[in-house]
């Protein structure tokens, strides 16, 4: 059965923005009147979310997805239109509500940098007033799950960045949130760091059923994690679907490096749809079709490379593709 524990009708948030001609003369005069224009930030987005649910949020910088973020948990309040979360209308900012949803943010830190590990999650307990038994059971569950067992009495400051974001997540998670939001958390994170983060999540929202909501440019966290996608752009939810047609439709082309250990000066390919966008003795970059990526990849393998990589498009490529072909919304 499902249980919709998010929901926005018409959601809209509007900045009023003032300007001012260049120069002194600009200055006195904006003392008398002063100009300004209105700008959406977030244009009339419908969103349902049922319980369980991890999904995407994409778009190009300044789409509009923090401020969506940011009027879902109650940090801003909707210039127009209703939000409903668990019963709740965030901007009351009730203490229950509060407990009912974590917030990770990639590039803001929630961490006290001075105090070790243990005494940071021991003040969150008494922040979120969580029992002892309760905190105790959580956190060896999630010390356990993240594998951060011999970090516990160290000072948060000298934590590496992966050793960092999981220490966020232990913070975020230690209340038992029905919601968890996440902006950007693996920004920064090498490859290794990264994959780590998404197996905990999908491990997260799995076993706990935690309702997930990821904001990211990185495509491989979108692709391995969220079975639906919402896509904004300019304010407007422009896609609301499954993530598979999402790329099935709309992303037509990868781009493939190979690097060699000897000089390559020459390679004749005869795969079709390929545009060479880089040719240097040590690395070839090329722009392939989708479909032909596979024979690309197996031509470039004859020459021995040191090492081939096939990148996904950007999200913001995606995202003007999906603009151009009309902004249609499913779901």
């Amino acid at each position: 059965m499902n249980h919709t524990i998010i929901k926005t009708n018409n959601l809209v948030k509007t900045y009023r923005r003032y300007k001012k001609r260049e120069g002194i003369r600009g200055s006195i005069a904006s003392l008398w009147k002063r100009d300004h224009e209105e700008k959406k930030a977030v244009d009339h987005i419908d969103l349902s979310v049922e319980k369980g649910e991890f999904i995407g949020l994409i778009g190009p910088n300044g789409a509009g997805k923090t401020t969506l973020i940011k009027m879902l948990t109650g940090i801003i309040a909707p210039t127009e239109g209703s939000i409903d979360i668990l019963g709740y209308y965030p901007n009351d900012l009730k203490n229950e509500f509060k407990k009912q949803y974590a917030v990770v943010m990639g590039q803001k830190s929630q961490l006290f940098f001075e105090l070790t590990v243990n005494d940071t999650l021991r003040l969150f307990k008494e922040i979120y007033e969580i029992p002892e038994e309760d905190f105790q059971k959580t956190k060896h569950y999630l010390v356990e799950l993240f594998g951060v067992g011999e970090l516990m009495d160290v000072q948060v400051r000298t934590l590496s960045l992966g050793e960092r974001m999981k220490m966020e997540l232990i913070v975020a998670l230690l209340h038992n949130p029905k919601i968890l939001f996440l902006d950007e958390p693996t920004i920064g994170l090498d490859a290794v760091a990264s994959k780590q983060i998404r197996g905990f999540l999908k491990e997260i929202n799995q076993r706990n059923g935690t309702t997930i909501i990821l904001t990211s440019h990185y495509m491989e966290d979108i692709k391995t994690l969220c079975q639906r996608t919402v896509v904004i752009n300019h304010g407007m939810k422009i896609y609301d679907g499954t993530t598979d047609e999402l790329f099935d439709r709309y992303q037509k082309n990868k781009k493939v490096i190979a690097t060699f250990e000897n000089p390559v000066e020459d390679i004749k390919i005869k795969t079709q749809n390929v545009v060479l966008l880089e040719d240097a003795p040590y690395k070839k970059v090329y722009e392939v079709a989708k479909r032909f990526s596979k024979n690309l990849l197996a031509e470039l393998m004859e020459y021995e490379p040191k090492d081939i990589v096939a990148e996904e498009e950007e999200i913001s490529v995606i995202v003007e593709r999906i603009y151009q072909d009309g902004g249609e919304c499913r779901g």
